[in-house]
């Protein structure tokens, strides 16, 4: 079913870590991943993205890193998604205004998947990044507690 992009789960880690740290202080790609244990390559790369759409601010050399730049109340997951992974695309079916799908000529469904399409883009858009960052949830204790099973998370 509709499963959050990994990359897109990096970007809101990367960003609730910094938004605990004091203004001014830096945070590093490898910080990140050190702390929550995720790939370098697309945590960095995330970390990019979100700094030339203004988000982050980088700082280069040995002691450099990244620090938020934009007010993550303004943010929203859909712009987020936007610029990480490209627009919310619920089927495979369709890009946009075109199809590459052999059924499409006599599909039945075109316009409610467009129309649901829709309705999440609307979702993601309508959510900012604090709405999510600054959350917590009754069930994230026991979901902690539960051991991980390998598999399980296929992408």
């Amino acid at each position: 079913m509709l499963k959050i992009n990994r990359k897109i789960e990096y970007a809101l880690i990367a960003l609730k870590h910094m938004s605990r740290k004091a203004p001014g202080q830096l945070t590093s790609a490898k910080e990140i991943c050190d702390i929550y244990h995720t790939p370098f390559d697309p945590t960095s790369r995330v970390l990019q993205i979100m700094t030339q759409h203004e988000i982050l601010r980088a700082e280069q050399g040995a002691h450099g890193g990244y620090q938020i730049l934009k007010d993550l109340s303004k943010v929203s997951v859909g712009q987020l998604s936007d610029m990480i992974i490209g627009p919310i695309q619920i089927a495979n079916c369709f890009h946009g205004n075109y199809s590459h799908c052999e059924l499409t000529h006599s599909c039945s469904v075109i316009g409610p998947m467009l129309n649901l399409n829709e309705k999440i883009s609307q979702l993601f858009h309508s959510l900012r990044v604090t709405d999510l960052i600054e959350t917590h949830h009754t069930a994230e204790r026991s979901i902690r507690k539960k051991p991980f099973m390998a598999g399980s998370d296929k992408e």
